[in-house]
């Protein structure tokens, strides 16, 4: 009897020692729904589907949730905003008031700053602790970009700005002459301090970091350097599309704040198409003003020859003459203004106004789907209510290199001045080579007076 109780408990086959197989649907977590099967036979494994490697779809809200104007809290934001702005903006203009020095120094700490939120966003503390120097090196090569896109940029105002002291003119030409030696030297210098600093098991971070520092320099430099271009070919080409950028920002913040129902693009879901309407109005209308007052003040309209900061005067040029327009076939007889003034610079402002009204937010639309990529809300957060600098200069830098082009192409006269080409002359001659020039142009017009005479 025993012995036939612990066959029947051994049988595999009796349906009281059965496994209970449980068949209730589950939901995997992408939430599909799986029938599990039962295993054909025992002891069989069961297979897993592989777990997909891709990233996990947000879940998004509706577009409503996510607007601006449906915030709870965005009369809060609101004020910290304009109480950040309102410091920019002054410390903005008290800069521009001090000159032309002043607004490169203030480009170049923006750049700084830019620069070293970039570099933190694919820092990684662990690896940087194993590579000591190495974050040393991306500033390494930073600088030396700088000395080389400034050198070019500055040589010719540093020239006439040291000319009445033979010594420093000497050194300073020196310094001119070998100015690309010297950078390609400190690059070099650079690119082989990366290289004796390899590590092992850690090339894909040192590949990585080194390819990342030259897109930063591509970004920041490669644009922005633009801006300091623009400075010295006179402020009012720095400062109306610098103004406009601002003037855009805001304008998209309090109509969309106020009326932004309609979702303008994914990658900025609190961008709303009335926000976008009703800034590009105001920004076209605020190039036409604007223009006109700042056209008036020759401290914004003449152009720096070289570094110095005393008080411009100077030929404003026909740009910025006012010239008069008769109004009376436009309007009654009984308004008080039939005729009004208007500079031909305007016209070139409305160019400027169009482009930071719908092609430079392109920028700021690039740098949305540049922080989602990487998940992070700013690039830092140096300005209170705005986030990091450089979440306040990407569509300042896709205006700056608009606003130099647009300036070289269609408003500087195409012919070459007697200045110009003297002052190409003198930046590549000795003082004595210069004494030589000046004798030999001397003969040629006393020879040219007397066989006129």
């Amino acid at each position: 009897m025993g012995g036939h109780l612990r066959r029947c408990k051994q049988n595999p086959n009796n349906d009281s020692n059965k496994r209970k197989i449980t068949t209730t649907p589950t939901i995997d977590e992408h939430g599909a729904l799986n029938s599990p099967s039962a295993p054909s036979s025992t002891g069989a494994k069961i297979r897993h589907r592989k777990r997909s490697t891709e990233a996990v779809p947000e879940v998004t809200k509706a577009n409503g949730g996510q607007l601006l104007v449906d915030d709870k809290s965005k009369y809060k934001s609101m004020l910290i905003r304009a109480y950040s702005s309102i410091w920019m903006i002054g410390g903005f203009a008290l800069i521009i008031y001090m000159g032309h020095l002043y607004i490169t120094a203030m480009v170049v700490v923006i750049q700084i700053f830019m620069a070293k939120e970039l570099f933190n966003l694919l820092r990684r503390a662990h690896e940087d602790r194993q590579l000591p120097g190495f974050r040393l090196l991306n500033w390494h090569f930073f600088f030396t970009a700088m000395l080389f896109v400034y050198g070019r940029i500055l040589s010719p105002r540093l020239v006439n700005t040291v000319t009445s002291d033979m010594v420093l003119y000497r050194l300073v030409s020196s310094l001119i002459k070998y100015h690309m030696v010297i950078c390609y030297a400190l690059y070099i210098s650079g690119f082989m301090w990366f290289i004796l600093t390899l590590k092992k098991k850690m090339y894909k971070y040192q590949f990585g970091q080194y390819a990342w520092t030259h897109m930063i320099l591509i970004v920041v430099f490669g644009q922005s350097s633009f801006t300091v271009a623009s400075i010295f070919e006179g402020i009012f080409w720095f400062l109306l599309p610098a103004t406009l950028i601002v003037i855009n920002d805001i304008a998209a913040y309090i109509f969309g704040f106020f009326f932004g129902r309609t979702p303008l693009i994914k990658l900025s879901p609190k961008k709303t198409w009335e926000g976008f309407i009703g800034a590009s109005i105001s920004t076209i209308i605020s190039a036409f003003l604007l223009a006109n007052v700042m056209g008036r003040s020759k401290w914004l309209t003449c152009p720096r020859k070289d570094l110095t900061t005393g008080w411009l005067d100077c030929d404003p040029g026909p740009l910025f003459k006012p010239e008069p327009y008769s109004l009376s076939g436009w309007i009654p007889h009984w308004f008080p203004w039939q005729e009004i003034t208007i500079l031909p610079v305007q016209g070139h402002a409305l160019c400027l106004g169009l482009f930071a009204s719908i092609i430079a937010p392109f920028g700021g639309f690039f740098a949305s789907g540049f922080k989602r990529a990487f998940k992070i809300k700013d690039f830092g957060d140096s300005i209170p209510g705005h986030g990091g600098i450089t979440d306040r200069m990407d569509c300042q830098m896709v205006m700056a290199v608009f606003a130099y082009i647009y300036h070289q192409s269609f408003v500087v006269p195409q012919n070459l001045s007697v200045e110009m080409i003297l002052d190409q002359i003198f930046m590549n001659l000795s003082f004595d080579e210069q004494q030589a020039l000046y004798r030999r142009l001397g003969e040629i017009l006393q020879q040219g007076f007397q066989s006129h005479s």
